[in-house]
């Protein structure tokens, strides 16, 4: 380590960013993908109806639908259609008795035959929608913190040593900066290293504070699991109860079904907690014991423009209306937890900040990049001097290449994946994530066997290429594409498709400049360059004297 203090804070900054860089950088691409879940998942469920009708119907469909299709359920629940999920979706719970254990060798069937089953209804018709099965957006959110095939455990325990490090790295870079407001100014084009620099300069000081809060709340989002012991200590025998109790959660109810009687309409039910809430809308409901003489619903109000996360609940008699209990009212601890988890998954937000969001976590993806090759970059000009590249250098030349320029060809691949495999394809969610992982493994492993400047070129055209089909391949396989989506107005489906064409420019525009770039010379190449030019003209003058003479 060397010696000062912001020399020290230096070195720290480079280690601690250069070792989870490239961890790091699946984590905030998949997040910053994140913003967009609802939207993803529909775009890449195409037969999704885009429904138009009030909650109040959709309420009443989706009732009749589960009375129909789950008459003997322990419980209903219900999602109502909201502007980014026009579709809505349910789940029940059927009693133990009628569970049928899966034959030898045959899996316990998902929906159906087992304890719970699941269904996505058309709230316009009432009908259950086939739709292709996928993770969607989820499939994102998910793998910024689970990290898919590692055990959730350890992934969580990763991802969080992960995001400390980055809390480290963004610290002791505002530290190590004595100009940082200069530097965000100031970008030197086609200086080499000088211009890396400024690069990662610019992209961390552009969205500092959403880096510092992004990293900080998603350390938050999981402080129970990385610090439990105070839960431990008060809750020796009984966890559940710490977290219903800190996070004002209502009981569960595992009482069983007694007798029958027919509940209030569901609209009479909402109409209530609406006016219990002084409007704000419901985002939707579970109900217990349906057709039951003790049923009872709870009933969730929508995120709205709530900074925190924790929105509450009403429980209501189903039978006769009236008001059992509400969530109770959360402590100040909770309180803050709730608004950093909030800060972290932006549900509040609208489609301007959204929007906002998507693009300083795009920054924050450019920043962990630029950092990773300016590592290299700064190391390159060591090895030429000793006159062969060492193991270490030629390792981050892999990892660079690999997940940054990898990193896009897996996500092009999942999306075209989404609509290349057979929709009847068995266990097909796993399938498109299987398709991700492919091509981002196709990435690495070409990364390792040529680790050089054209192999980056290659595949930031490859990632440009794959972006730019991924509108072509809709419209060949779907009726969702952009001739009908931008005449019907419908700017989800529409900007999804324009969004991968802008992606796919950027990184054509990437590579081209890869292709073409030249390595800025060092200040001892420019004065043996300018030393053997003057020589030169040295001796063209001298050879002119003498055919004069």
């Amino acid at each position: 380590m060397k010696n000062g203090f912001r020399q020290s804070m230096a070195w720290l900054h480079t280690w601690t960013g250069l070792l989870v860089g490239w961890l790091l950088l699946l984590i905030f691409m998949a997040g910053t993908a994140s913003y967009y879940r609802e939207e993803i998942s529909r775009w890449m469920r195409p037969e999704l109806p885009r429904s138009t009708v009030t909650n109040e119907v959709a309420a009443e469909r989706a009732i009749a639908f589960l009375q129909h299709k789950a008459p003997q359920a322990e419980s209903w629940n219900v999602t109502l259609p909201d502007p980014r999920n026009p579709a809505m979706r349910m789940f029940w719970r059927n009693p133990e008795s009628m569970v049928k254990p899966p034959a030898e060798g045959e899996k316990r069937r998902r929906r159906g035959g087992g304890r719970f089953g699941d269904a996505t209804v058309d709230p316009g018709t009432g009908e259950e929608v086939a739709a292709r099965e996928t993770r969607g957006g989820d499939f994102f959110y998910r793998l910024h913190f689970d990290l898919h095939y590692i055990p959730v455990l350890w992934a969580r325990y990763l991802v969080g040593f992960c995001a400390m490090f980055m809390l480290v790295a963004i610290i002791t870079g505002v530290i190590t900066h004595k100009k940082i407001f200069k530097d965000f100014f100031t970008f030197r084009k086609d200086k080499g290293l000088r211009s890396w620099l400024d690069f990662h300069n610019v992209s961390a000081v552009m969205a500092l504070p959403y880096h510092a809060m992004i990293t900080y709340t998603g350390i938050v989002t999981l402080m129970f699991m990385y610090l439990p012991w105070g839960v431990n200590v008060a809750y020796p025998k009984d966890e559940e109860a710490f977290f219903s109790e800190a996070f004002a959660r209502l009981a569960d109810i595992d009482t069983p079904t007694e007798g029958t009687a027919t509940a209030l309409p569901i609209q009479q039910l909402l109409d209530a907690a609406r006016a219990e809430w002084k409007g704000a809308q419901v985002s939707g409901f579970t109900l217990y014991h349906p057709g039951g003489a003790n049923a009872v619903i709870d009933v969730y109000q929508r995120d709205g423009k709530r900074l925190s996360v924790d929105t509450p609940s009403l429980r209501y008699d189903a039978v006769n209306g009236t008001l059992i209990e509400a969530s109770p009212l959360s402590g100040g601890a909770t309180q803050t937890r709730g608004v950093m988890y909030g800060l972290h998954l932006a549900r509040f937000a609208d489609w301007g900040l959204r929007a906002l969001f998507f693009v300083s976590g795009l920054i924050g993806c450019l920043m962990v990049a630029s950092g990773v090759v300016l590592w290299a970059v700064k190391e390159r000009p060591k090895h030429a001097k000793a006159g062969r590249i060492g193991v270490g250098l030629r390792l981050v030349d892999a990892l660079n290449i690999g997940a940054v320029a990898g990193l896009p060809i897996a996500f092009a691949a999942y999306f075209l994946g989404n609509r290349l495999l057979p929709v009847q394809l068995a266990e097909r969610a796993d399938a498109e994530a299987n398709v991700f992982f492919y091509a981002w493994g196709a990435a690495l492993l070409a990364a390792f066997l040529w680790p050089k400047r054209l192999m980056w070129a290659w595949q930031l055209y490859l990632g440009a290429a794959l972006f730019a089909l991924i509108p072509v391949v809709n419209a060949l396989t779907t009726h969702a594409h952009l001739g009908v989506t931008l005449r019907n107005g419908d700017w989800v489906l529409a900007g999804f498709d324009l969004v991968m064409l802008a992606f796919g420019a950027v990184l054509a525009y990437c590579g081209l400049r890869m292709q073409r770039w030249q390595p800025a010379l060092s200040a001892a190449e420019k004065k043996k360059r300018q030393a053997a030019a003057a020589a030169a003209a040295k001796a063209q003058a001298s050879a002119g004297t003498e055919v004069n003479a």
